[in-house]
């Protein structure tokens, strides 16, 4: 069964910086690629970031490019986001999702339940 089990959501200042681990199991992690996707207070899903199953290529969305650092530790069958200069808009829930094959070009077919980020002073 694939699980994946976001950690590290909080509140945080403007300004600060939050990371994101998603802890995979129940399938070949490094044989596929990996995206966070986000959905702000009712608003709809936002795609964020997306990396290959080897981690050798990246893509970000613009709202958070130059902010955020997608990567994997396929030994740990962990992904991660690094936030830095969090801003307010930046608040949501955070979910990493498992892509169809290894590269970014696949659809995503499982998601974990999120963590929440809080942006606020």
């Amino acid at each position: 069964e694939v699980q994946l089990v976001e950690s590290g959501g909080g509140l945080v200042q403007p300004g600060g910086s939050l990371r994101l681990s998603c802890a995979a199991s129940g399938f070949t992690f490094s044989s596929y690629a990996m995206s966070w996707v986000r959905q702000a207070p009712g608003k709809g899903l936002e795609w964020v970031s997306v990396i290959n199953s080897d981690g050798g290529s990246t893509s970000y969305a613009d709202s958070v490019k130059g902010r955020f650092t997608i990567s994997r530790d396929n030994a740990k069958n962990t992904l991660y986001l690094q936030m830095n200069s969090l801003k307010p808009e930046d608040t949501a829930v955070y979910f990493c999702a498992k892509r169809r094959g290894a590269t970014r070009y696949y659809g995503m077919d499982y998601w974990g339940k999120g963590t929440l980020v809080t942006v606020s002073s």
